[in-house]
């Protein structure tokens, strides 16, 4: 059976929230902690957490779970850099068939819709799988070993987006409208914990 990995990015200051949004709760538990147990959950291991801005404070807070900690000492150069300090860990696990990468603050990402990117790439056959909401692809997203090389090598502030748009001819797509709710600001916290967007 084919193994994969799992790398949340947890690395950001949430500057227009004004609080670590890795820290906010959701159902009882922080999102990074919901986030490791939904990864957990589907793939096993590896999960690699990269951390970065505030990572004392989220270094306290991970619910014991087995994770691989690596802290991204240039976060604020943005995602690109968290994804390449990721791959630098994972890619010691040199059995995985791909590695998926995801965020913190998609709260409605769980185990199932981890394991239907990895099956739609059985399916498929393609490199890349992208969840789509917005009329955009975006996280979680999968992708095989193939593109290890160029996960590593990102930088800045564009991240993975960049090969999505490069490859789009071994790209699949998985529907996740409730993707489109990601937690930048108080008010979409709101939103979240009153309910006005129904999982």
């Amino acid at each position: 059976m084919e193994k994969y990995g799992v790398i949340i990015l947890g690395a950001g200051n949430s500057s227009r929230l004004g609080q670590p949004k890795q820290l906010l709760m959701y159902q009882g538990k922080t999102l990074i902690c919901k986030m490791a147990e939904e990864a957990i959950a589907a793939v096993g291991s590896p999960v690699v957490l990269v951390t970065g801005a505030n990572a004392p404070l989220i270094m306290k807070k991970l619910c014991g779970f087995a994770l691989e900690i690596i802290e991204n000492d240039h976060w604020s150069a943005g995602m690109g850099s968290s994804i390449s300090t990721g791959m630098k860990l994972i890619a010691r696990h040199t059995d995985l068939a791909g590695v998926i990468i995801m965020v913190c603050d998609q709260p409605f990402v769980n185990a199932a819709l981890l394991q239907q990117l990895i099956d739609q790439q059985t399916i498929a056959g393609k490199g890349i799988i992208a969840c789509t909401y917005d009329n955009t692809a975006g996280t979680p997203v999968l992708f095989s070993n193939t593109y290890f090389d160029a996960l590593a090598a990102l930088e800045g502030q564009q991240g993975a987006k960049k090969i999505l748009q490069q490859s789009t001819d071994d790209l699949a797509l998985v529907p996740f409208p409730l993707g489109a709710l990601d937690i930048d600001t108080a008010e979409d916290y709101q939103r979240l914990l009153t309910g006005q967007v129904v999982n």
